[in-house]
């Protein structure tokens, strides 16, 4: 499971409708990399993220996509945490 950080200025990011088809990108791109890379070791796996996220402009750090990549190697769910700090 990851836990991203966002400031409660940037709150309106996640909740914009506008926003949605990156996320929605983001998704698609995820389910599509995990069905096709289950069991394939997680440095193949992070570049794809990786490119996905920037698509997206998701602002994913390496450890949250190194994460997300073993996951999706060991064919495990992945949950990912947003907490909104007091900014």
């Amino acid at each position: 499971m990851g836990t991203i950080s966002i400031p409660s200025t940037d709150v309106h990011r996640l909740l914009d409708d506008s926003a949605r088809p990156a996320v929605d990108t983001y998704q698609r791109a995820f389910a599509d990399i995990a069905a096709t890379h289950r069991g394939r070791a997680a440095a193949e796996i992070v570049p794809l993220l990786r490119r996905a996220a920037d698509d997206a402009l998701l602002g994913f750090t390496g450890t949250d996509l190194a994460e997300q990549a073993e996951a999706i190697s060991r064919g495990t769910r992945y949950e990912l945490r947003v907490r909104v700090t007091g900014r």
